[in-house]
């Protein structure tokens, strides 16, 4: 047996023992370490530039957590309960982003909760196989849809819907954004589905703002919709919602993490992204979305009258109609007075100091940003450096 004070020596003695009065050790910054660069984003919620930032309540909720044992399944029970609640829908879960989402709903949808089904998925033999889009709807993402094993049939009218519905047909993507572009729409391709007893899918991932989404489409009537968690709700990037029929979530969910030996079993959300997801959420909805729509025209003009000022830029306001439904600022100028072309002044902002993004939608015509995901007092660091950047292309050979 040691006694006290060999012990307590002892002890004092190994490293990792923290030392009662060892002054506070200063936080790390490991993103400064590893040698990356920051930028200022007026670019917006884009997954590449790691979308949006969470609020402090959310990084606190998730640093509680990370300091407690607590089951998976009965975590994600209560959190999608909650949520349901929340948002005045049948059912919810919290996903691996809208992207997991995609291909745990899709699965749920194939295999309900028939373990020899869940288990055998991609191979579709004997179950139904066949998904219907319209062909203006096909999109990057549609991929997570297809690696449950299903074939993706086009379609481009109501009456050519009907016709493709066969005893296959095991579910109907609908992508949000691109409704304007497609023949059936939202309310259309509902009752489309429901008169064929098709289960519907909404991916309305980008879709928020407005607020008031996060309730609309199940409400509409689709059976399954998906939003992306760290976009317009500012939650943990790599987490997303899918909300509808309580049925298919519960099958959605035993496609995914943490059941082993399913399609999505590598789509894991951890217990601080489930949490984190529920306080964005609840955060989200008692913002003071008027007063924000509010910040979002004061910044966009203090950008605007500073660009303007110099000779021949002129400047057009767009708020985009679905996805990314938030101003977007475009600025254009006559390149024979200012001799810069947009992408070589967004190339000069990205390698300036501080770095800034301007939003991927540029092109050889305009300069684009947006301003939702800009901090306190960066809407006049940008326009002090757009300023900067076209004045000293006025004359430039």
């Amino acid at each position: 047996m040691f006694g006290r004070r060999p012990f307590l020596g002892i002890m004092g003695s190994l490293p990792l023992v923290p030392r009662l009065n060892a002054a506070a050790a200063p936080k790390r910054d490991v993103i400064k370490e590893l040698g990356l660069r920051t930028f200022i984003n007026a670019a917006g919620t884009y997954t590449t530039l790691t979308a949006s930032l969470m609020p402090p309540e959310v990084m606190d909720a998730m640093r509680s957590a990370s300091r407690q044992y607590v089951s998976l399944i009965e975590l994600q029970d209560a959190v999608g309960k909650r949520i349901a609640e929340l948002l005045e829908c049948e059912a919810a879960m919290v996903s691996s982003g809208a992207a997991g989402a995609l291909t745990a709903g899709t699965a749920g949808c194939l295999t309900g909760k028939d373990q020899s089904r869940i288990l055998r998925l991609p191979d579709l033999t004997g179950m139904k196989s066949e998904v219907l889009i319209q062909k203006s709807h096909r999109y990057g993402y549609d991929h997570a849809v297809r690696t449950c094993g299903v074939r993706m049939v086009e379609v481009e009218t109501a009456d050519e819907f009907e016709r493709a519905v066969s005893d296959k047909t095991a579910m109907a993507l609908f992508f949000n954004d691109a409704e304007p572009k497609g023949r059936i729409n939202c309310d259309e391709f509902v009752r489309l589905c429901k008169k064929h007893n098709i289960p519907s899918f909404n991916d309305a991932a980008a879709d928020v703002p407005p607020v008031s989404n996060l309730k609309k489409y199940t409400k509409m009537g689709f059976d399954l919709v998906t939003f992306s968690g760290g976009k317009g709700m500012c939650g943990p990037q790599s987490a997303g919602l899918l909300l509808g029929r309580k049925d298919l979530i519960e099958a959605a969910r035993l496609n995914t993490s943490p059941y082993s030996d399913s399609i999505a079993r590598g789509m894991k959300v951890n217990k601080e992204e489930i949490i984190g997801m529920l306080v964005a959420l609840e955060l989200y909805l008692k913002r003071d979305h008027e007063a924000e729509a509010r910040e979002w025209d004061r910044r966009v003009d203090v950008i605007r009258k500073a660009a303007t000022k110099v000779k021949s830029v002129t400047s057009e306001v767009t708020v985009l109609p679905i996805a990314n439904h938030t101003p977007h600022l475009k600025l254009r100028w006559d390149q024979n007075v200012v001799k810069i072309t947009p992408p070589e002044a967004m190339k000069q902002l990205r390698a300036g100091t501080p770095s800034i993004e301007a939003c991927p939608a540029t092109n050889r015509d305009e300069l684009v940003f947006t301003v939702w995901m800009l901090q306190k007092g960066e809407a006049e660091i940008v326009a002090k450096r757009v300023a900067e950047v076209l004045k000293g292309a006025v004359g430039a050979s």
